[in-house]
């Protein structure tokens, strides 16, 4: 069995507790507007042409993004950094991208991690079917939570897949007692609204066990990747959330009991 693969980091410490190994899995159901990873949207690698220099010359090069891996090949790279990872708590992050949309291939790599007793992350849309969610929470021991928008129809618009699922997958998620660290990504003009903020204050507080909240501020980091992926770029004239709005969202959890952090 393979799972198709586009990036490796190491030493991460923004995607779970400790130092982690976090790999970015291809595949996503999700087209986020501002998505900073769009290489991560088709299953299947392809090729794209990047600019290198050498010798104070620029030089056209292809690269393919997205390799084949086997889990046995995936399995002995995260074994490598296993001592970092028992020194300071870390693990492996499985990212993407969606990884559960690789769900066959996921779930044999986090069976053999827990086998080795790594600590594993999976960073999620949410929307994939409760049984796949179910079975995947049976070798996580920490999900990463995407949550873009309270509103189905305007969730529908900005990533072309309603809201249902993924509220109803963290509700199950929840039951299963499963540790959960919510990322909201705070996008002006989208999902910054009060209503919106205040909606999600109050599904959180339905739940059964408190998540972290990670407020995520939009940033134009990966924007230059649609132009070299002849992409469309949707998010042209949004700036970045002004530093004191942050906070203030920031605020509003943590007034609220929840432990919060910024950024990452």
């Amino acid at each position: 069995m393979k799972g198709i693969i586009f990036d490796i980091k190491h030493y991460a410490i923004h995607d779970g507790p400790g130092i982690r190994q976090t790999v970015f899995m291809k595949g996503c159901p999700l087209g986020c507007w501002w998505c900073h990873n769009p290489e991560s949207r088709a299953r299947e690698p392809f090729s794209s042409q990047k600019t290198e220099k050498m010798d104070g010359r620029e030089l056209q090069v292809t690269e393919t993004i997205g390799k084949e891996y086997s889990v046995e090949e995936l399995i002995q790279i995260i074994e490598k950094d296993q001592v970092f990872f028992e020194e300071s708590g870390g693990g492996v992050t499985f990212s993407g991208g969606e990884p559960l949309l690789q769900f066959d291939f996921l779930l044999e790599v986090l069976h053999e991690c827990k086998k080795r007793d790594i600590h594993t992350v999976v960073d999620t849309t949410g929307y994939v079917s409760q049984a796949k969610m179910e079975r995947a929470a049976q070798y996580t021991d920490l999900f990463l939570y995407d949550l873009k928008h309270m509103d189905d129809a305007l969730h529908r618009k900005y990533t072309g897949v309603g809201n249902e699922l993924i509220l109803d997958n963290l509700q199950l998620l929840d039951d299963l007692g499963k540790e959960i660290w919510v990322r909201y990504a705070l996008i002006p003009g989208f999902n910054d609204q009060e209503e919106n903020l205040l909606n999600m204050l109050a599904f959180l507080q339905k739940l059964k066990r408190q998540p972290k909240v990670s407020i995520l501020p939009y940033h134009k980091i990966g924007s230059h990747k649609y132009h070299r992926f002849g992409l469309e770029y949707k998010m042209n004239g949004v700036e970045e959330p002004a530093k004191e709005y942050v906070d203030e969202v920031a605020d509003l959890f943590s007034e609220a009991g929840y432990e919060v952090s910024v950024g990452g």
